[in-house]
């Protein structure tokens, strides 16, 4: 019977929802997180009688067809890329972003990955690090007698030395943006890395045309909605028990068939 492996599809496809969604929730709390919403298609369809084709010998034809589908799977699990909410730290190297844009982190490798988790420190150098100690780029070291840093809207990096009346930029920030964020790799600790889908980045200080500005001192929130989080999850857990019923009943008409025989 094709419906015990249609419902089976539809068991898989919401498993892979409920993980999504417990994801989410998992994430609630982390700096940055953009929750993540699945995407279903239906399967290929099995023509017993094709649409369209002809019925009798003068031409008339079929209006609907017989078309049976075979269930469901998973195309996307998108990453939707809306502002999240800032929340004040009062912490100097916190960074947030309102707007568009990615700070650019160098990784051990070489490689460039990018990230909306503005919380950095100081490494032993001086120089300014994410909380894994990834050089955050373009690379701004801090004096040892800096006695105030500001990091103004643009990104400027202005500091106060101690002893020393006037304060002196000592870097500028800049921000990379995407033609299509949702095509970024996710390699976990809020960093992502660029692919073939989510295009080259364009680099620009914060607060050009098509940027964010920085907002010192904050951190953006996750934009996860705990609400809507819950209510999807119990319509998933509604539609795995649907098809587990099918499951149920297409298992008693194949015994009522073996009864028969």
């Amino acid at each position: 019977m094709r419906s015990l492996n249609i419902a089976a599809t539809g068991m898989l496809a919401q498993q892979t929802n409920v993980e999504v969604i417990s994801n989410n929730i998992a994430n609630m709390n982390t700096t940055a997180y953009t929750r993540r919403r699945p995407e279903f298609a239906d399967l290929l369809y099995q023509n017993l009688r094709r649409v369209g084709s002809q019925s009798s010998d003068t031409g008339t034809i079929v209006p609907t067809g017989v078309q049976l589908g075979l269930g469901v799977k998973t195309t996307a699990v998108y990453r939707i890329t809306e502002q999240g909410s800032v929340q004040n730290t009062d912490n100097t190297l916190d960074l947030a972003i309102q707007g568009k844009g990615y700070f650019r982190v160098l990784l051990p490798s070489g490689e460039t990955a990018y990230t909306r988790d503005g919380s950095f420190q100081l490494s032993p150098e001086g120089n300014i690090v994410t909380h894994e100690g990834y050089l955050v780029q373009p690379q701004i070291t801090i004096p040892p007698d800096a006695v105030g840093v500001t990091v103004d809207a643009t990104g400027q990096v202005i500091v106060k030395q101690d002893g020393q009346v006037q304060s002196q930029v000592k870097g500028q920030l800049t921000l990379a943006t995407f033609a299509n964020d949702a095509g970024l790799e996710a390699r976990g600790n809020n960093l992502f890395m660029e692919t073939p889908a989510s295009g080259q980045p364009s680099t620009q200080p914060p607060g050009k045309p098509g940027f964010g500005s920085l907002l010192q001192g904050f951190l953006e929130t996750s934009n996860v909605n705990v609400v809507a989080e819950v209510t999807n999850l119990i319509g998933a857990q509604r539609a795995y028990e649907m098809n587990s019923k099918v499951i149920q009943a297409s298992d008693e008409m194949l015994s009522t068939i073996n009864q028969m025989k």
